[in-house]
């Protein structure tokens, strides 16, 4: 079954790939190292790496670069403080240098629960903005959905399936300014490293219009193994 399911998930990844010419599929890139914290370390924290492709595998235009510091309240929520640097270019121009740069500083609440073996994750964040362009308050809401395939569990040898909606809300008109839908499959190797391949579509709102653009992911996640 194992063999099976990472064929599928290749297959799928590769037709993904092939058809992106044709309907502007991009790639949207994502490396992340935890330190969870647990009942005897409340404290914890984490760093990630993002970039992104207008398509699959050319026209880099935007990359981030973020960390933060959580402290577990309970075995289902914690909070973090984070910052990143957040960067974009023109997908056709990136030599002219960036178009808009970001320092970001958040505030964030992590609520998880379960339904059976479906487990829930709900985050609240809420982001002081400092772009070249000037300040901005933003608020976010995240639902992520994750269901073990062969096991009840997620833990080592475990294929999974997820999903996940995310609004973005500002203190500007129009005050709905993004959202962003992902289905993926995925598969944990061990304690320490899951891998995650999916589709997600990311839709911004302008005062008079909106766009949307769709995505091949891809998330490799490294959990610190705590003693």
């Amino acid at each position: 079954m194992r063999k099976l399911f990472l064929l599928l998930l290749l297959s799928t990844i590769t037709k993904f790939t092939a058809q992106a010419q044709y309907k502007g599929l991009g790639s949207w890139n994502i490396i992340t190292v935890n330190l969870p914290g647990n009942d005897l370390h409340h404290w914890g924290g984490y760093a990630e790496a993002q970039n992104r492709n207008y398509d699959v595998t050319s026209h880099f235009y935007y990359y981030e670069v973020k960390a933060g510091v959580s402290y577990n309240l309970d075995k289902n929520s914690y909070v973090l403080l984070g910052t990143g640097r957040y960067t974009t270019y023109g997908y056709d121009a990136v030599d002219d240098g960036p178009q808009i740069t970001e320092t970001r500083l958040w505030e964030q609440l992590t609520y998880n629960h379960y339904i059976s073996r479906v487990k829930l994750e709900h985050r609240y964040r809420i982001e002081q903005r400092f772009l070249n362009t000037g300040y901005l308050n933003r608020f976010r809401y995240r639902l992520n959905v994750t269901v073990p395939i062969n096991k009840p569990v997620l833990s080592p040898t475990t294929f999974f399936a997820a999903a996940f909606g995310e609004v973005f809300f500002n203190n500007k008109q129009p005050n709905l300014e993004r959202n962003r839908f992902s289905p993926s499959l995925g598969y944990q190797f061990n304690k320490a490293f899951l891998l995650q391949a999916g589709y997600i579509n990311q839709r911004n709102y302008a005062t008079l219009s909106s766009n949307d653009k769709n995505y091949l992911i891809l998330t490799a996640t490294y959990n610190i193994q705590r003693k």
